[in-house]
């Protein structure tokens, strides 16, 4: 026997007369449902009629000891359909749309009418059955349809234009309603089954076709049918034992500007990007498919052509490694002119490693440029979206940034990322920014390469700032240094890393324009930076801190060079260089920043390098700023002021934060309304922000509240026009969230006489967590009927037991145990404070680390998330005011008295007697239910003309349920509970049991 069952449920099933639907009919009659078997009895391209087939079936369960009745209607008429389930059983549950034709025809003979009639019988019909079911199960906040779709509609079949339109559009109905049904408990779901049936004996050979039996269908449908199952809006292919679910799935896809126009050609470069599936999402819902779009438009394309595409290489990162040593500190030293008098002690620091030895800092972009010419030589750079060569680069500025002094040797990490670019039709500008990094992942020099990149502009992006930076002043510079390079300056530089021909080989030279190779600018760049050393630093090289320069003109090997440098400050020089051949200015916009001092790398502390034995524990900063806890505190108490909000507004708002994560509700929709901290599975509006931005949604305009969402920085889950309701918010007046900060933080501090006695190193014990968390629950009495849970916790070193009774009266938390506790929970003491307090991500890692453990209701222990609502000061304040009552021991002298519990026996049954008198029950059965905890016994009696409910025993019950008090509040509320509880021992039956599944009356 199936521990499944359906007792108590009435399905309709459409087209049940052969096939699937008669598979479906049968499982779910012979699983205690109740089935109307509609049949219009015609053939299966949509003609005749007939009642015998769905006859048929009805006998079928009839005789099999299940309860059916038969429908010959059309599905287009849906009306008639379940009107004949609640004349024959009083109500709708479960609608399986099954019912179906074919006309297969190729869609250049296709008429209108094969069109019309498959898309009446199977979209309009199943729209017709589940829209006449649907005020029903809205109603009772519980329903579950299934539709039929098929692969033909799903990927298309020839000859089936019309039954593959229908097919998907009910994919499309069932993902709507889906949503619209989600806060209802009404599940809609979609299958896509392979069977043999009327629809396909005429298209799969006959060995196929014994294989793709309909029982081998049923079994999702039912499942998907259950009250236990919590699938909604999914869609299932089935068939042959084969059950899987599908998804839609999206690439990447390609964002161009939205505000500029782009071309049919520019949609062909891209294509590959388009429908690359390599990087793809699933979206689930429509806010889902919209938010990337809007952060992609809100963050549109930065262009480029087919020789670069700045998408593509601002995100991407390359990361690349390089080393260097003595030897190549003091060969590119060399290389730039220095220790021209080899017996210059200052020069020689720079090129003997024997000695007093630094490298150069203008050796900092050096390393980190090896690593990007060596791989390009090798044929290994890849600079995603650069896809151009070295021949359409110029290297227009240099930025570097020493973080600490270069050490002699060293293995860097460099890590390349697009920052900047910028469109100089014709051209492009863009700029590298690079960290380089040593073994010990420490930051060793950031640099920015910009470079001019010939033909890669055009796209219409930002052309850049325009005007001038580092300008030297207007007046005479305070030093001035001139140089002569040697004619194999530019032979002897290549030796550091920079094989470009350009500079060597005279023929490419010339290929290039230029009548002789040209030196290198970053060989030009060390020799100004060499420069301002000797006249700002006495050729200290450990004091600069950053350059910047700007390449203006080339230089040719063997032309002198002449800087001109200003002291703007005792940190900072502004320079230019010239050549004096041609007067012309070859880098400018020049500047370096010093450091007063050599940085030195920081050793780590002892401190930090020890563990101290008995650590310090600081006081926690108090948060001066509006919080979350404050907003909805506020919240509810003008809910609580305004009980009408609730029934206008009729919406329940989930709000989940990040930065710090967490959860709050705003419920304005069941009873008088509330807000509190937690979440809500069935709420009608999602929404997802950061939590700086909380302040903002519930006082801020509509007008501004859309900017964020339009911008990405909400995103709207659910019913999203319903989000706009939150409006009525406006009417707090925002000096409230500002009290409610004031008294937050006029709260917080602990006495003067608590402070002085409080060791710093005290903890805080479980008798301070639960005389928190007990104070907390008296004054939210609305907790129990929420949470509907108790927790068992079990500590151990020391060993205590503690109970969190959020179920019974107004709950209540103290020292001892429940037998019935719901959940337990097994834990070092050392970790409560965790549990209570920590999110719920932090609590479950403790649980998959195995260091809690949980029993009973493992899910309902997520409930604990309740308690995230205390202030965390508030377990401190406990501490300090037992600390300064004498109280410094971690053991409790006595247990706290459970709370007694009111038995609700007598108020469910005098409700029931209330709904029963509404209601025309009449029924050949007379319950009696034995309740424990505390012992009493109550008779419902429905066999009389008008149903009776007193208290006392019955002198013939039919079927006698024996349960507890606790208990009998879920079944009253749940019946559908009542084989759940069975199997958990919690009720017995005595009597007719199948009698005592017929329990529909209670809710």
């Amino acid at each position: 026997m199936s521990a499944l069952r359906f007792d108590g449920r009435v399905a309709i099933v459409t087209g049940a007369g052969n096939g699937l639907g008669r598979s479906h009919a049968l499982l779910l009659a012979s699983l205690g449902a109740k089935v109307v078997v509609n049949d219009l009895g015609g053939g299966a391209h949509g003609d005749g009629k007939s009642s015998s087939a769905a006859d048929k079936v009805v006998a079928e369960i009839i005789a099999a000891g299940g309860q059916a009745v038969a429908n010959y209607d059309s599905v287009e008429n849906g009306q008639a359909i379940v009107q004949t389930a609640l004349d024959a059983f009083g109500t709708v549950d479960i609608v399986i749309n099954n019912a179906g034709i074919l006309r297969d025809v190729s869609f250049a003979k296709m008429t209108q009418a094969d069109w019309d009639l498959i898309l009446k019988v199977h979209l309009t019909g199943s729209m017709s059955v589940s829209h006449a079911a649907w005020p029903i199960m809205r109603e009772k906040a519980y329903g579950r349809i299934i539709m039929t779709t098929s692969a033909a509609g799903i990927y298309g079949n020839f000859g089936q234009a019309n039954y593959c339109a229908a097919k998907l559009g009910l994919a499309g109905l069932a993902n709507c309603l889906a949503e619209e049904g989600r806060s209802k408990n009404i599940h809609v779901n979609t299958i896509a089954p392979l069977a043999a049936s009327r629809l396909t004996e005429t298209i799969m050979p006959p060995d196929l076709l014994a294989m793709l039996k309909p029982e081998a269908v049923s079994p999702l449908v039912a499942w998907l049918c259950h009250e236990d199952c919590p699938e909604t809006k999914g869609l299932f292919e089935v068939g042959a034992g084969y059950i899987a679910k599908l998804r839609w799935e999206r690439t990447e896809g390609y964002q161009f500007n939205g505000l500029k126009p782009f071309s049919v050609d520019d949609v062909a470069r891209r294509w590959s990007t388009i429908t690359d599936f390599s990087q793809s999402t699933h979206p689930t819902s429509t806010t889902e498919s919209f938010m990337p779009i809007m952060e992609k438009a809100n963050h549109p394309s930065l262009g480029g052509n087919e020789f670069i595409d700045l998408d593509a290489a601002a995100k991407a990162e390359v990361v690349l490694e390089s080393s260097y040593d003595e030897r190549d500190l003091a060969l590119y030293a060399l290389g730039v002119g220095a220790a021209r008098d080899p017996l210059d002690s200052s020069e020689l620091k720079l090129v003997y490693e024997l000695g007093e030895f630094y490298a150069l800092p203008t050796y900092a972009a050096m390393p980190q440029m090896n690593a990007m010419l060596s791989a390009a030589k090798a044929g290994t750079l890849q600079l995603p979206g650069s896809n151009f060569g070295f021949d359409r680069l110029l290297h227009g500025e240099q930025y570097t940034e020493i973080y600490q002094v270069l050490p002699p040797s060293a293995k860097l990490t460099h890590s390349f990322k697009l920052k900047t670019a910028y469109d100089k039709a014709p051209h492009a500008v863009v700029t590298y920014g690079i960290s380089s990094r040593n073994e010990q992942g420490e930051l060793v020099a950031y640099n920015e390469m910009t470079a001019f990149v010939r033909g890669a502009g055009g796209w219409g992006g930002d052309r850049g700032p325009s005007t001038d930076i580092n300008l030297p002043p207007v007046r005479e510079p305070d030093a001035v240094i001139t140089e002569k390079t040697d004619a194999h300056q530019t032979l002897l530089y290549r030796l550091s890393g920079d094989w470009n021909p350009l500079h060597a080989d005279p023929a490419f030279a010339k290929a290039f324009g230029f009548d002789r190779p040209i030196l290198h600018g970053m060989c030009t760049h060390g020799y100004c930076g060499r420069h301002v050393i000797k006249a700002f630093c006495q050729n200290d090289p450990r004091l600069v801190k950053s350059i910047k320069v700007r390449f203006a003109k080339s230089v040719f090997p063997g032309e002198t060079l002449e800087t001109r440098m200003w002291k703007e400050s005792d940190t900072r020089i502004v320079f230019e260089t010239k050549v004096l051949e041609r007067d012309e200015v070859v880098i400018k916009n020049a500047a370096i920043e010093l450091y007063k001092e050599p940085p030195v790398k920081k050793k780590a502390s002892a401190a930090t390098t020890t563990t101290s034995a008995t650590p310090a524990v600081k006081a926690a900063p108090v948060d001066d700023k509006i919080i979350p806890a404050d907003i909805f505190q506020v919240v509810n108490q003008h809910i609580s002021q305004h009980p009408e909000l609730a029934a206008k507004v009729k919406t329940v708002f989930q709000f989940n934060l990040s930065n710090p994560a967490s959860q709050w509700v705003i419920d304005l929709k069941n009873g008088q309304g509330s807000a509190y901290q937690g979440a809500d599975a069935k709420a009608d509006v999602s929404i997802d922000l950061d939590e700086s931005l909380i302040e903002t949604v519930v006082t801020a305009s509509l007008a501004e509240v859309q900017k964020l969402y339009f911008a990405g920085k909400i995103k709207i889950g659910g019913n999203i026009m319903a989000s706009n309701k939150l409006t009525v918010l406006q009417a707090i007046d925002a000096k409230g969230y500002q009290q409610a900060k004031a008294q937050r933080l006029g709260s917080s501090a602990a006495s003067p006489q608590a402070a002085a006695v409080t060791p710093a190193d005290s903890p805080i014990i479980p008798a301070d967590i639960f005389q928190v968390v007990n104070q907390h629950i008296s004054q939210h009495p609305d907790l129990a009927a929420k949470v509907k849970t108790v927790f068992q916790f079990n500590l151990s070193n020391p060993a205590s037991q503690w109970v969190i009774d959020l179920k019974n009266g107004q709950g209540s938390a103290y020292q001892g145990s429940d037998a019935k506790a719901d959940v337990s929970i097994d834990l070092d003491e050392s970790l409560i404070e965790t549990v209570v307090t920590a999110s719920l991500a932090e609590v479950q890692k403790l649980y998959f680390a195995g260091k809690i453990k949980i029993g009973g209701n493992i899910m309902a222990s997520n409930k604990l998330t309740v308690l995230q609502a205390i202030d965390a000061k508030a377990y401190q304040q406990a501490k300090a005011q037992r600390l300064a009552s004498g109280q410094t021991t971690t053991t409790v002298a006595t247990a706290s008295p459970a709370v007694s519990k009111t038995a609700q026996a007598a108020t469910l049954f005098a409700q029931l007697s209330t709904r029963l008198a509404s209601k025309n029950v009449h029924r050949p059965v007379i319950y009696q239910f034995k309740l424990t905890e505390p012992n009493d016994v109550w008779v419902v009696d429905l066999s009389q003309q008008t149903a009776q409910v007193y208290q006392g025993e019955a002198a013939q019950a039919t079927s006698t349920f024996i349960l507890a008090d606790d208990d009998l509040v879920t079944l009253m509320q749940q019946p559908q509970q009542l084989s759940r509880l069975y199997q958990q021992g919690k009720v017995r039956i005595d009597g007719d049991v199948k009698a005592a599944q017929q329990l529909d009356f209670l809710a």
